[in-house]
């Protein structure tokens, strides 16, 4: 399978790239989430459409291979749109399939409701969040189902401020375990991963947890705008993921040329839990 990598020139410094697979197909690009994710955990899944068409991946700026500038007014949304712009352009992507992830929703979202991109084929919005208030009420009916002493150190870490200790962390791990990744331990990638991202960027732009939004996406909500998509949309989640199925069902609802698809056995990573079937679904859709 032809491999090409390299660094392409965005708002702020260079990000890195990788594009895999010889298929003649339309291009797929890669929206990781995070913010201030890597790109490893979805390649380590979706390598494998590289034989029906190339498939692109990248670390957006300040995380992984790319550049780590220490500049905080660089971390908003539509830079990052900016960022998308310019990787497609260094890359000729004039006909193209979007993929996003978790952040890579939203990131995917405004960038074909603000600019109305031209070609772009069809866009995935694989375990998405699409609204933080809507995000932050599935999580906390989630943590509700926790135990009352993890709820209790959650609740007062928050309440006081410190989310940065060991306790915290630890009752964390009682919601991950559930709605972000049930595999035990944790797949290699996806720690190796966790080693390069930018937690700055992350606590910037979301928060401390994955369920306590501080950060400048705290507002995010394109809900009143999804109508705008025109280009044929999956919506696709797990049964047990952090972006719940109704939600996931409800933004699928308000964009016309959309279809609908549940991991029955994942939480929000499940084209690691479930890779067949998430690799067979996502071939399905984009050859259709």
């Amino acid at each position: 399978m032809r491999h090409t990598e390299g660094y392409i020139e965005v708002p702020g410094g260079k990000v890195w790239y990788s594009s895999a697979g010889e298929g003649g197909g339309t291009p797929l690009l890669v929206l990781h989430g995070g913010p201030g994710n890597t790109h490893d955990p979805l390649k380590a899944a979706l390598h494998v459409l590289g034989d029906q068409r190339p498939v692109i991946f990248y670390d957006q700026l300040g995380g992984g291979n790319s550049d780590r500038p220490e500049d905080a007014t660089l971390w908003h949304t539509e830079r990052f749109i900016e960022e998308l712009a310019c990787v497609r352009e260094a890359l000729g992507l004039d006909e193209v399939h979007i993929l996003g992830h978790s952040w890579g929703t939203m990131l995917a979202a405004s960038y074909l409701i603000e600019r109305k991109p031209t070609g772009v084929r069809s866009v995935i919005f694989s375990s998405p969040c699409l609204s933080a208030a809507r995000w932050k009420e599935d999580a906390d009916r989630f943590l509700a189902e926790l135990p009352d002493e993890v709820q209790a150190v959650i609740a007062r870490s928050e309440e006081q401020g410190t989310t940065n200790t060991d306790e915290y962390r630890d009752a964390m791990k009682e919601y991950y375990k559930r709605h972000v990744c049930r595999i035990d331990p944790l797949p290699a990638v996806m720690l190796e991963s966790r080693g390069k991202a930018n937690k700055d960027i992350y606590m910037s732009m979301w928060g401390p947890s994955e369920f306590c939004p501080t950060g400048s996406l705290k507002t995010y909500d394109v809900t009143p705008r999804l109508h705008e998509i025109n280009v044929p949309s999956l919506f696709l989640c797990g049964r047990y993921d952090e972006a719940a199925p109704e939600s996931t069902f409800y933004y699928h609802s308000l964009v016309p040329r959309s279809d609908f698809q549940v991991l029955e056995n994942s939480s929000h990573v499940g084209y690691l839990e479930e890779p067949d079937e998430y690799v067979r679904i996502v071939r399905g859709f984009l050859t259709s």
